[in-house]
């Protein structure tokens, strides 16, 4: 299922959905690194992870895919959304340097193609920041955020359709080892259960955020646009029957 742009603000507004964006900001922020004069994409739902690059970027723009639907951002100035096909991006190849993908990548019937579409549109040397649900997490497992819905990874999975589609992967963080929970006492007490929880390693994290860096040549070629879409046989208004 694939959650709307409603239910997501919705969420990010709420004391959990706050301190989410905050811990898993630290790693997204940790993998970018300096992202001074680069252009910078946000795919799915990326916008609340995005603010950073809005001072140093060359460019930034928030892809949200047609089935979430879209909100402007930011809130002052003008709005960097685009609503699209995340399979048909409207970018001209090697356009971007570093793609930010959240909400995404789980919510793609076909991943594979999506990153086809990634590559096409990263720079030579590129970089690729994916952010996905760990399969065995608890925050997968519950549907009261948008990080229990859609299709969650596990490591090996996620490294396997990096490679597979010419993305090298270079560096890995865990995230949200928090519970997620709405519970005043579970919040207040963020930073005991990040500690803890990272004591146990990466099986108690809640979500997986990787680097990937772009290879010169795809390792799988793109389908033709006729291979992705079922085509619809046109259908002639039938003649009313004469009485």
């Amino acid at each position: 299922m694939t959650a709307d742009v409603t239910r997501l603000i919705a969420y990010y507004k709420s004391p959990l959905g706050r301190i989410s964006r905050a811990l898993v900001r630290e790693q997204v922020i940790g993998l970018a690194e300096d992202v001074t004069g680069k252009r910078v994409l946000g795919l799915g739902f990326a916008t609340p992870y995005l603010r950073f690059t809005l001072d140093k970027a060359e460019r930034v723009l928030a892809f949200m895919p047609a089935r979430q639907g879209a909100s402007a951002w930011p809130r002052e100035g003008p709005s960097h959304t685009v609503l699209c096909d995340p399979l048909e991006m409207p970018l001209t190849d090697a356009a971007i340097d570093l793609t930010i993908a959240i909400h995404a990548i789980e919510h793609v019937a076909d991943a594979e193609e999506l990153m086809r579409e990634l590559w096409r549109v990263t720079a030579p040397n590129g970089q690729l920041i994916l952010v996905v649900p760990r399969r065995r997490g608890i925050w997968a497992q519950r549907d009261n955020t948008p990080f229990g819905s859609g299709n969650p990874y596990s490591g090996g999975q996620l490294d396997k359709l990096l490679r597979d589609h010419s993305f090298v992967p270079e560096a890995w963080r865990d995230g949200l080892f928090l519970p997620p929970f709405q519970s005043s006492l579970v919040l207040k007490s963020t930073r005991l259960f990040e500690r803890v929880g990272r004591l146990f390693g990466p099986a108690m994290s809640g979500v997986i955020c990787v680097r990937a860096r772009k290879e010169t040549f795809p390792a799988v070629p793109r389908r033709k646009r006729e291979e992705r879409f079922v085509r619809v046989p046109g259908l002639s208004t039938a003649t009313a029957r004469q009485g």
